[in-house]
């Protein structure tokens, strides 16, 4: 049985769940519309990654805390673009 580095599956976990929010990003920014995204999710979402910055930094875990970093910037873009685009159809 070939065995892994647990750090493996850590960066693996990281990649794969932060560019999951690519495409959302993408797309609200081509459509300049983000109604089909919940604003509660979006603020849940980034409270929960907020709190998941912190855990990483606490435990001094890079997978954790990058992956977290880079979608909370991600995530903030969409709910950015999100209130920007709502508030253009005003």
């Amino acid at each position: 049985m070939i065995e892994f580095n647990v750090e493996f599956f850590g960066y693996s976990a990281a990649i794969l769940t932060t560019l999951a929010f690519l495409p959302q990003l993408i797309k609200t920014i081509k459509t300049k519309t983000a109604d089909d995204v919940s604003l509660i999710t979006l603020i849940m979402f980034l409270a929960g990654v907020g709190f998941w910055i912190i855990y990483g930094i606490k435990i001094s875990s890079l997978p954790i805390l990058t992956a977290n970093l880079i979608t909370f910037f991600l995530n903030t873009l969409i709910l950015v673009s999100k209130i920007y685009f709502s508030n253009k159809k005003l």
